[in-house]
């Protein structure tokens, strides 16, 4: 298990996706889909469950054949809502897509409550050589 509490700033989609590919590295795991599951899952966190001088918490663990990513910020009171589609999004828009690309990666995702103020998202991959399992259910 990798656990990581980071500041919210702007540079921190990058910085726990780094962490998370040497995480993945370590334990011998390929990075994609996770990466690119975690540098989202972050930058949301850091753009809409900041609150000033509060963190957020990167975790990520296996079990069995799954890699769980799990983001926890302090703003329970925003739950994620993703877009129904690209299309519903602004062309010219630079953000509102970011769980899409977590729908479209991930085997599983959601969001769990946690003690208030906290929430976490949530999303699993499989961890065979393509990052995602063959009996994966449908979304």
């Amino acid at each position: 298990m990798a656990d990581s509490s980071l500041p919210c700033c702007g540079s921190l989609g990058v910085a726990a996706r780094l962490l998370a590919t040497e995480q993945l590295r370590t334990w011998g795991l390929p990075p994609h889909p996770a990466e690119l599951i975690v540098a989202e899952l972050a930058a949301n966190a850091v753009t809409h469950g900041r609150v000033p001088g509060r963190d957020f918490r990167l975790l990520l663990y296996v079990v069995g054949d799954t890699l769980r990513v799990e983001v926890t910020d302090t703003r329970g009171d925003r739950l994620p809502r993703p877009q129904r589609s690209a299309a519903a999004t602004d062309a010219e828009s630079e953000s509102g897509r970011g769980l899409l690309l977590v729908d479209a990666l991930a085997d599983r995702w959601g969001v769990a409550p946690g003690p208030p103020p906290l929430k976490t998202v949530w999303a699993e991959v499989g961890t065979g050589p393509t990052g995602s399992r063959p009996d994966a259910p449908p979304r």
